[in-house]
């Protein structure tokens, strides 16, 4: 590995440890094993390192998201819809799941603004992300409009689940809770129709 390579796994650890706030620039280089400098040259500034390495953390969660593959249901289905809403939300269950930093780069955006920034850009490709678990496909295959539509619906769903799981687990939603949601939502969507 390169230091560029060496920043962002050091970067990963440092969050899961210490979080955006209090993770500095000389925690990152003490585990990377690299400099200061580095840190400038590969990625412009901390903030943008930290926010490469959540992303590079949320898109490793790919496989846990789909369950290893093994999704129950038709795509568009109710059936699908719990099973992927059951595997993201057994991330958030585990001992220090990166959830948290969520809601830490909410709360602190201001003071992070480069982070911030970042991390918003990424959103729409979250989304896209997210459509194909749901709805069958290739994340490629995905139009902007339909990730600017149910990717973004998705990606507020996954935000609210996430402030609900880091507020009060024992009160959060499950994914049954979630899918019978939906299911009287479309109900009754359909009857005022």
């Amino acid at each position: 590995m390169g230091h560029r390579e060496d920043l962002l796994e050091g970067a990963k650890r440092c969050l899961l440890a210490k979080g955006f706030a209090r993770t500095t620039a000389r925690d990152i280089v003490k585990e990377s094993g690299t400099n200061l400098a580095s840190i400038g040259y590969h990625y412009g500034s901390k903030d943008a390192l930290l926010a490469q390495a959540y992303v590079s953390l949320v898109e490793g969660m790919g496989d846990a998201f789909d369950g290893g593959g093994e999704l129950r249901g038709e795509p568009g289905s109710l059936e699908r819809f719990r099973d992927v809403w059951a595997n993201i939300i057994a991330t958030m269950r585990e001992p220090g799941s990166i959830w948290h930093l969520s809601m830490e780069i909410v709360v602190m955006g201001d003071q992070m603004p480069e982070a911030r920034d970042l991390l918003a850009q990424a959103q729409r490709e979250a989304g896209r992300g997210l459509v194909p678990l749901l709805t069958g496909g290739a994340e490629e295959d995905v139009s902007d409009e339909t990730a600017d539509t149910l990717g973004q619906f998705l990606v507020t769903l996954m935000t609210g689940i996430i402030a609900q799981w880091t507020f009060d687990p024992n009160t959060a939603p499950d994914a049954d809770r979630l899918t019978e949601g939906l299911r009287r939502l479309i109900e009754g969507t359909a009857k005022a129709g």
